[in-house]
């Protein structure tokens, strides 16, 4: 990790200096995780591409305003959040937009068989579970898709959304509990599909 830390210092040094090549490693680095973010946020695999493009452009375009000691990807995220939450609003989508389009990413279940009873299974719970997360508010829907869906720890998760640790637990608590509760009653009361 250290390492990392290391070399994406460089890497930023370079890119306030004006150097493209610099800015092409962030992209690389981050481009994944900007368009799962993203599609997470806005579900919509053409607006997510959309989106994370445009967000590394503002990047690029601001990217000298980044004091030397800061992290790249926690400011990026605040910038590509800020698209997704505008992009949303002038849509003018509510907090319960689906998100079941088939270019969301697979959300796992216990039963890996190719029978077709799993199979529909599978696509039924996927289903439900991003209605469920489309139904979260925005701070609670955002843990859950860095901790689950981008594998974030708590300390980079606290970096990302500027709060200490502590909130970002409380926030991933009551989220996964407001999950439980939406999945729980969607299904007659049972609550085996919770992530």
């Amino acid at each position: 990790m250290a390492t990392l830390c290391q070399e994406e210092t460089l890497v930023m040094q370079r890119c306030r200096r004006g150097s493209r090549e610099a800015f092409e490693v962030l992209v690389k680095m981050y481009m994944k995780d900007a368009y799962f973010i993203a599609l997470g946020l806005v579900g919509n695999h053409e607006d997510a591409l959309d989106l994370s493009q445009e967000a590394f452009v503002r990047a690029y375009r601001h990217i000298k305003q980044v004091k030397p000691d800061r992290r790249f990807f926690p400011w990026f995220y605040q910038i590509l959040k800020n698209l997704c939450i505008s992009h949303l609003r002038k849509r003018r989508l509510r907090r319960s937009a689906s998100l079941d389009s088939p270019d969301c990413p697979e959300v796992a279940v216990q039963d890996d068989s190719f029978s077709p009873a799993a199979v529909a299974d599978k696509d039924e719970t996927k289903k439900r579970v991003w209605q469920a997360i489309g139904k979260l508010d925005e701070k609670h829907r955002e843990v859950i898709i860095l901790r689950h869906f981008r594998g974030m720890s708590y300390e980079q998760m606290a970096e990302a959304l500027f709060c200490n640790k502590g909130t970002v637990t409380s926030r991933l608590y009551y989220a996964r509990r407001k999950l439980h509760e939406l999945l729980g009653t969607e299904k007659g009361g049972g609550t085996n599909d919770v992530p």
